[in-house]
């Protein structure tokens, strides 16, 4: 009898241990759960926004700044200039090889248009450093609202941050719309959702970052930024 109740006991045990892990795998799977969930809803919703962003019908304001990445977002921003929805335009992070005569060639442009309306900011090297420089531009202008002409995955992490540099300005959103992301099912264009996810992780970080109070650096080249006219 001893040894069996010995044994009864050992099993016991062995029931309750089993149990216990159970229970702590179930109850560590939705610790887990909840946060991926979250994200994924987040993740959700910022592909829905971006979706959904749209250039303005009549767009117009002070100035209006394009955040290089491409030429198309260029090209649309110096139409909009030539259309009148700003006085006067800045092409931000152009790299320091490219000249303002290169860009008016490629945009087929006037010089005249180029000299008298148009500057081009050499110091940005990423999306925090467009946000400094343009908002350094603003600034030394006094411009009151600006156009933000950049593509639509970029778009929310580009008003995160001009916002943050330049609270006081209304920044209004010109997107360039390079996928019609509402009429295409892109959860299985692997380009498109590679795209929306990278940006969506550093819209994310940049979020946290602006919730935190942490001070980014620059962005730019130099730590004194000037946009300088465009060269002929």
């Amino acid at each position: 009898m001893a040894g069996g109740d010995k044994w009864q006991g050992q099993a016991d045990d062995r029931r309750r241990s089993r149990s216990l892990l159970r229970k702590i795998l179930r109850r560590t799977f939705f610790v887990l759960l909840l946060p991926l969930a979250i994200l994924i809803a987040a993740f959700l919703n910022f592909a829905d926004t971006v979706a959904s962003l749209q250039p303005p019908g009549h767009p117009k304001a002070d100035a209006i700044v394009v955040l290089t990445g491409g030429f198309q977002r260029i090209d649309q921003a110096v139409d909009l200039l030539k259309g009148g929805a700003g006085k006067r335009l800045l092409i931000s992070g152009v790299h320091p090889a490219t000249t303002g005569s290169q860009i008016r060639r490629n945009t087929q442009s006037s010089a005249d248009l180029f000299k008298c309306c148009v500057d081009i900011g050499h110091e940005a090297i990423d999306t925090i450093g467009n946000a400094t420089e343009a908002a350094q531009w603003i600034h030394d202008r006094g411009y009151a609202s600006v156009l933000v002409v950049t593509n639509n995955y970029h778009m929310p992490r580009s008003l995160l941050e001009l916002r943050r540099a330049r609270p006081e300005t209304e920044f209004i959103p010109y997107p360039v719309v390079n996928s019609d992301l509402k009429t295409t099912n892109w959860l299985r264009n692997p380009m498109v959702l590679k795209s929306i996810l990278l940006e969506f992780g550093k819209y994310t970080v940049a979020s946290i970052r602006d919730f935190a109070g942490a001070r980014p650096t620059s962005g730019l080249r130099t730590d004194a930024s000037r946009a300088t006219p465009a060269e002929e």
